[in-house]
């Protein structure tokens, strides 16, 4: 299977189970978690929207698995799919 199709194959309609990811009041505020580990999904997402390979990861945190990986941009395809946000142009055309 592809990298690709690992991320398409979901309905993202349909009810999805994160198993990986948790959200506990008493972690990090209650935002959603890697496996209950202080380590925030927001901050994987940031080093890989920073260029962070998936092997540096890997390699830098050593208790994060390439499921938790995974699972953070199933995640957040998930939350993105179920967000409307409309934007504005900063500038007024002319």
């Amino acid at each position: 299977m592809d990298a690709l199709a690992r991320f398409a194959a979901p309905r993202y309609d349909d009810a999805m189970v994160f198993a990986r990811i948790t959200i506990d009041p008493e972690v990090c505020t209650g935002k959603p978690c890697i496996r209950g580990l202080r380590f925030p999904v927001a901050r994987l997402l940031g080093l890989m929207a920073a260029g962070e390979t998936r092997d540096e990861i890997l390699k830098a945190y050593p208790y994060i698995e390439s499921d938790d990986i995974d699972e953070a941009l199933r995640y957040a395809a998930f939350l993105a799919e179920d967000e409307t946000v409309e934007l504005l142009s900063a500038i007024p055309a002319k």
